[in-house]
């Protein structure tokens, strides 16, 4: 296996960055700070680990202007440090190319097309209806259901799951046991005359669109409307173990990390940040640029940009007991303040 290596005069002409210290430094691979070798790349983006860089055995770093001085080997100086090691470390990044075709041992509907410039895994299964484009990869035991679409470019990695009505564009990412198109949780409840009762299922008639540089993780549930789609745009970025209900719109640049979820008919805007295990009641809305950090429960829509939270922090489990106990009281005290209140301007 031949090892891909770069000068540090490259890397900076490449990605615009300033280079300082000697450009024949060659770079092998990226690293922390903590792990890096001598054909390392590091990178400081965040303040806390300044303190490694006394110890850092790494060939080169990238790093803020603000933070050079603390350096004194070669770096490449740049505006977003993350982002540009992000760049550089996928050039490093080996995905193996997979073959053109359809495996032996794939189930392939006569009414579904494939281009031939695909690549469909062993034990795939594509239905009537369904279309896979140019450049799309398909990984082993991935099912494309009826009237789905694989847009060119996208890459299933394996047992992703569209199951009905599902239409990808471009370049999107779906990493195993995804599922998406599954029916939402659409239930009406019959009340009997004299009975107790029981529910009916509610007919989920519509899809889901997923826009262009989408990335999809491994585990999460996407279900199909009810009646219109359910619809992410572009570049949305949702990490593992996600769910997102029926006839939710996710706006363009929105990222959500880990265990997340979000209820039917919820709106979340553009360039929005959902922290893990936050969840998202249904019919709600979020302006663009908001922020919920991680466990928030959002109970109303959000109007305006920002950082917004929810729940009590963690605490010694007698306090939080004690302060448990109080809450029992908000109220009355509200109360008795307002009362006095009224009494002193009085």
């Amino acid at each position: 296996m031949t090892t891909r290596a770069f000068r540090l005069d490259e890397l900076a002409e490449r990605f615009e960055l300033t280079l300082r210290g000697d450009p024949a430094v060659r770079i092998e691979g990226v690293a922390t700070l903590a792990q890096a070798d001598a054909s390392r790349l590091g990178f400081l983006a965040n303040p806390r680990y300044r303190s490694q860089l006394a110890e850092t055995r790494a060939g080169a770093i990238v790093l803020r202007e603000a933070e050079a001085d603390g350096w004194h080997g070669a770096s490449l100086i740049a505006k977003d440090p993350y982002v540009a090691f992000a760049r550089i470390a996928a050039l490093f990044e080996s995905t193996p190319a997979a073959a053109t075709g359809v495996h032996a041992s794939a189930v392939v509907a006569p009414g579904a097309r494939v281009a031939a410039g695909a690549s469909v895994g062993p034990c795939c299964v594509i239905e009537d209806g369904a279309e896979i484009e140019d450049g799309a990869v398909l990984g082993p035991h991935c099912v494309v259901g009826p009237r789905c679409r694989v847009g060119a470019q996208s890459r299933l990695v394996a047992r992703v799951t569209l199951v009905q009505d599902v239409v990808l564009g471009h370049r999107v990412l779906i990493h195993p046991g995804a599922v998406l198109g599954a029916d939402g949780f659409g239930l009406a409840f019959e009340r009997g005359d004299g009975e107790p009762g029981h529910w009916i299922k509610v007919p989920q008639l519509g899809g889901v669109r997923v826009g262009d540089d989408c990335e999809i993780g491994a585990n999460t549930t996407i279900d199909r409307g009810a009646l219109g789609d359910t619809v992410l745009e572009e570049d949305v970025r949702l990490d593992n173990q996600i769910q997102i209900g029926h006839n939710v719109t996710i706006g363009a640049h929105t990222a959500l990390a880990g265990c997340a979820a979000v209820a039917g008919s919820a709106r979340i805007g553009r360039y929005c940040l959902i922290g893990g295990g936050a969840g998202i009641l249904g019919h709600l809305s979020l302006a663009d640029r908001v922020t919920v950090t991680a466990m928030s429960l959002v109970t109303h829509s959000i109007r305006e940009a920002g950082e917004y939270s929810s729940g009590t922090p963690i605490q010694p489990n007698r306090q939080w007991r004690r302060n448990a106990a109080r809450f029992k009281h908000l109220d009355e005290l509200a109360r008795r303040v307002d009362a006095a209140e009224k009494e002193t301007k009085s």
